[in-house]
């Protein structure tokens, strides 16, 4: 949820996390419907608004 707070991409992510991009991909989208969020922005928000992104940091 954070990496996807600070904008990265499914294929960053997996790179982050030493994952196939394909496993990123299913992560994301199991957030977006366990949190019933309807695209990545609202994920950025909800990471936002959460505490798990502070603007300006990072």
């Amino acid at each position: 949820m954070t990496l996807v707070g600070t904008g990265l991409s499914n294929d960053e992510i997996a790179g982050a996390l030493h994952l196939s991009p394909l496993t990123a991909k299913t992560h994301v989208s199991r957030l977006l419907t366990k949190l019933g969020a309807r695209d990545r922005a609202q994920l950025v928000v909800t990471a936002y608004e959460t505490g798990l992104v502070v603007p300006g940091v990072g």
